[in-house]
């Protein structure tokens, strides 16, 4: 089976003393998953993973260039075929999240902690990607 690459955005904010990652559930299974997507020719990895986090989720904010981990999964096709992926995980600061956006009323979306976080999401490398995850040079939201 061929290995598809796909790359996704791991939102967070940073809150007093804690983190917290956003989750959003996925469109055909209501699994708790990242944004992510497929590439295209015209954007990089880390632009393609902020762009997805903005359709899927409403977010925009500071994406790290540089991938924080992989996780691989079975993606089951519309066809009913399955496509072996393997994700790249870059990190973004999440700086707005809009209240209109491309896939609203699509999927849900929610803020929690990375310990609640790694016990919502089915992966277990994607979960080790949340237990792992130390932001650098992160600011805090001011509450407004």
């Amino acid at each position: 089976m061929m290995i598809r690459k796909q790359f996704a955005a791991l939102p967070y904010i940073q809150l007093a003393k804690k983190i917290e990652v956003c989750l959003i559930t996925s469109r055909e299974t209501g699994r708790w998953i990242i944004p992510k997507g497929w590439p295209e020719k015209d954007l990089a990895p880390y632009e393609l993973a902020a762009r997805e986090a903005f359709e899927e989720a409403g977010l925009t904010g500071q994406t790290g260039k540089k991938a924080i981990g992989h996780f691989h999964y079975l993606k089951r096709m519309a066809d009913g075929s399955e496509v072996d992926c393997d994700v790249a995980v870059y990190p973004m600061l999440v700086q707005h999240q809009a209240i209109n956006f491309p896939e609203q009323g699509q999927r849900s979306v929610v803020w929690l902690d990375r310990k609640k976080a790694t016990k919502l999401v089915d992966d277990e490398q994607l979960s080790g990607i949340l237990k792992q995850f130390k932001p650098k040079n992160s600011r805090r939201l001011k509450a407004a």
